[in-house]
């Protein structure tokens, strides 16, 4: 690959002034090296957006585009959840770039890594996979939990990356491609797999959190991992019908245990094993129909065809003053890419 590829750097931020003074440096300090390298080309830049925070990240964005030629800006025009906030910056990054990198604001995932994914795409790769070396400076509950989560995918016979949260390089022809997916369920982490394309990995350390507080408390980190695991595989609905054969099964042959004992004159006794059963069986059945109640919801939700985000305002790279645009709005310089940027915004 001759041609320096134009690099864009997709930053999703919630809440996070307390950290994007620090982001920003490190982020520009990667591109700035890697132009005086010659392996990126001077356009390239870094897109944060900003998912409706209410502690002046967006403000913040803005005075860091005055400062900064690299950076640019996307604001939502509410809080969509971070993966609807990743899709919406990817969908119109693309628009300015060969290749885009994702990477939460927090620093937890090393930077310098970044210049081993562009390699890795001037090798030929579409996407490169940022994956973590070990984890050990996650607490016991949270490294057991992941592998748990991982374990859980794998054994519904899910392609997902172990250990890759949302920190990756994906060319503008994956990138194409990613936008033909239009579910309202978003779990990335499952679809972007599903893509195909060479892939690569490169392995790093998870660092601390530089500043602020995580936005990935634990009730969150469930609500993501069953979004994930109910958004990409039914297998789940086939298991519940599968304990309902085995309970069917086992009620038939506990009601002929019942009748031959009674014949021989054995009167069957145990109130307690008999409370117990319905109590089980009361559960297996409000679990199932919550099971199934979910997946409902989320056909539900797909049919009505809503928006995934709206997008407020657009810093875009290169210019140092506020376009303006409005919600749905294009920039010139994407015209020509306009149905397909605009898919996730009309359905």
């Amino acid at each position: 690959m001759n041609k320096k590829p134009i690099l864009g750097i997709v930053v999703p931020c919630y809440n996070e002034v307390e950290v994007l003074e620090l982001t920003v440096v490190e982020l520009d300090a990667v591109l700035e090296g890697m132009e005086k390298e010659g392996i990126i080309s001077t356009e390239s830049f870094i897109m944060f957006v900003n998912d409706g925070s209410r502690d002046g990240t967006w403000q913040l964005i803005a005075s860091l585009k005055e400062r900064y030629r690299r950076v640019s800006g996307l604001n939502m025009a509410g809080n969509v959840g971070h993966q609807n906030a990743l899709l919406g910056g990817l969908m119109n990054a693309k628009r300015h770039a060969d290749c885009l990198v994702s990477i939460d604001a927090d620093l937890q995932d090393d930077v310098r890594v970044i210049r081993d994914m562009v390699l890795r795409y001037q090798e030929g790769c579409d996407i490169v996979y940022g994956v973590r070396s070990s984890r050990q400076r996650d607490t016991w509950f949270k490294r057991t939990t992941a592998q748990g989560f991982y374990k859980v995918m794998e054994g519904l016979g899910l392609r997902i990356v172990n250990n890759h949260a949302d920190y990756r390089l994906m060319s503008r022809r994956s990138l194409d491609e990613l936008a033909r997916f239009t579910e309202v369920n978003l779990f990335l982490r499952g679809i972007v797999p599903m893509l195909g394309f060479q892939t690569g990995i490169v392995y790093y350390e998870r660092l601390e959190r530089a500043a602020g507080e995580s936005k990935y408390p634990l009730k969150k980190m469930i609500s993501f991992a069953l979004e994930g695991i109910t958004s990409l595989s039914v297998k789940p609905i086939r298991m519940v019908t599968a304990a309902g054969f085995i309970v069917f099964a086992v009620s038939i042959i506990m009601a002929l245990y019942g009748i031959v004992s009674n014949v021989m004159g054995n009167a069957v006794s145990g109130w307690s094993s008999l409370i117990v059963s319905m109590w089980f069986i009361g559960g297996v059945q409000l679990l199932s129909v919550g099971l199934i109640g979910e997946y409902i919801g989320k056909i539900y939700r797909e049919v009505k065809r809503r928006p995934l985000y709206i997008v407020e305002r657009e810093l875009a790279p290169g210019v140092r003053r506020d376009k303006g645009a409005q919600p749905g709005a294009e920039e010139e310089a994407g015209q020509d890419n306009q149905p397909e940027d605009a898919l996730h915004a009309l359905y």
